[in-house]
């Protein structure tokens, strides 16, 4: 393990993310300055400490490995959450204890969207700014984990797509040409936030209010700078908007690197994650605006159409946004939405749950093993579209999914140790875990009114889930801190 040079990244990323304190700070100026000496304060700390973190290392040099790339990718979340929680411990308004200001950080900076706020639209427009951009920052850390190194790390079949992306895919080791890729995908990440914030502008937000729904939007954040999120604005142009960013942000990023590179849409409509993944929304749509008119929810069954497609690709891509409270839809929907987040967004995309290739996998295995039933002797292939999948890679799937079962029923336990109710509990983590945001239960408006020991046990939550479980529970083993 090089720790001298994992302290020397780490160093230059604390010294980095201390810049991110700058704009909320000239926003507080701008405005009244109250809660200027927060973000003041905020960028002293960070920057010194990781000046004096990067200082005694700062000649290090080291080959990085797979196994300094896990703790690398842990830290992170990790740090970088914890240093965010600055703010909001010591800005007047609003007024936040430790544990709330890290769970309303590690919310923003995993794109979870859960927050323990109440009164939104009367909080200072710094702080509002700060929550957008720390989801904004995150999602494109999570671009650049998921489609440059996680496939490295061979996290659940997610090295699939090795052959495919750009950049060091191909390489068995952390090489330099993970900037390259990083560059490119930043990018495209920045090029859709530009896109999205102008449309939003156009179709009649402030300005304000545009750039921080981008923000949280491209990287299926979920985080609003109003109680009401998106239903604040009432227009259904505002809605279409935001449906197809979130739709598109959902999607692999390396498809829309393939997609600019060949000039063409093909790469979307030739890749079977893509299309099952569009498949999916559609069918939920369909299912959920016609249970909606059967029950006559809506006196217009246009509404029940307009909340159906904007609920469900809010909930399915895990944003998180709202338009209506889906927890009081009738019948098995306000469950089916929050299952539909298990299976989540594209594998390479700024979305959470399990990720639409897995599920596709596991669907596919299960259909083998079915074959293999009815013949015992016969020789059957999983294909990914033309390719065909190693058999390694389905197991790394099959444990991805077990271990990610077994660590959603252990904390489920401690949430119920917590004397949660159990649909609390279920929905509040389920939320958390795939990154997603709204619950159900005493969670529906807020997580606020949770035990602290609750709110920590989501925060936990939330960082194992952005970083695909075994990329944190990994740290836990003996065997990965042998020599």
């Amino acid at each position: 393990m090089h720790f001298a040079a994992i302290g020397r990244i780490l160093g230059v990323l604390l010294m980095l993310f201390s810049i991110s304190h700058v704009p909320p700070l000239l926003i507080a100026l701008y405005d009244d300055g109250g809660s200027s000496s927060s973000f003041l304060w905020a960028f002293a700390i960070t920057l010194l400490t990781g000046f004096f973190l990067w200082l005694p290392v700062r000649r290090a040099r080291a080959e990085l490995r797979v196994r300094d790339g896990y703790l690398i990718t842990a830290l992170f979340w990790i740090v970088l959450g914890s240093f965010g929680a600055i703010p909001f411990m010591l800005s007047p308004s609003p007024n936040m204890g430790v544990t709330e200001s890290l769970f309303e950080a590690f919310s923003g900076l995993s794109t979870t969207g859960a927050t323990v706020l109440t009164g939104i639209d009367q909080l200072p427009r710094s702080i509002l700014y700060y929550r957008q951009q720390l989801q904004w920052l995150g999602g494109m850390g999570i671009v650049v984990l998921a489609v440059a190194i996680m496939p490295m790390l061979g996290v659940g079949g997610m090295q699939l797509y090795r052959t495919e992306m750009p950049g060091p895919l191909k390489d068995n080791k952390l090489s330099p040409r993970i900037a390259d890729t990083a560059k490119t995908l930043w990018l495209i990440y920045c090029a859709l936030t530009l896109l999205c914030a102008l449309a939003y502008w156009a179709a009649g937000m402030t300005l304000f209010d545009a750039i921080g729904h981008s923000f949280s939007t491209i990287a299926i954040g979920g985080f609003s700078t109003h109680d009401a999120s998106i239903g604040y604005f009432d227009s259904a142009l505002i809605e279409i908007i935001c449906i197809f960013f979130m739709g598109i942000s959902g999607m692999n990023f390396a498809l829309h690197f393939l997609a600019l590179r060949s000039r063409s849409l093909k790469a979307y409509l030739a890749d079977p994650e893509c299309q099952t993944y569009l498949k999916i929304l559609a069918a939920t749509i369909i299912v959920t605006a016609t249970v909606l008119m059967i029950y006559n929810h809506h006196d217009n069954p246009l509404l029940s159409i307009r909340y159906a497609a904007f609920q469900v690709v809010s909930v399915a891509t895990t944003t998180g946004f709202g338009i209506t409270d889906f927890s009081g839809w009738p019948s098995f929907l306000p469950f089916l939405l929050l299952y539909t987040t298990f299976i989540g967004a594209c594998a390479g995309s700024t979305g959470g749950g399990m990720k639409v290739m897995r599920v596709m996998l596991l669907y596919r295995q299960g259909q083998r093993e079915i074959q293999r039933l009815l013949h015992p002797n016969g020789v059957f292939t999983i294909k990914m579209g033309k390719r065909k999948v190693p058999d390694r890679v389905i197991e790394s799937v099959w444990g991805f999914c077990v271990v990610y079962m077994v660590t959603f029923f252990t904390l489920m336990l401690g949430l119920l140790a917590c004397e949660l109710d159990p649909i609390t509990a279920f929905s509040a983590l389920a939320s958390c875990m795939n990154n997603l945001g709204p619950a159900l239960g005493d969670a529906t408006a807020h997580y606020g009114n949770l035990p602290d020991a609750a709110q920590l046990i989501l925060s936990l939550a939330m960082i194992l889930g952005r970083l695909e479980v075994f990329s944190l529970l990994v740290l836990l083993s003996p065997a990965f801190w042998r020599y």
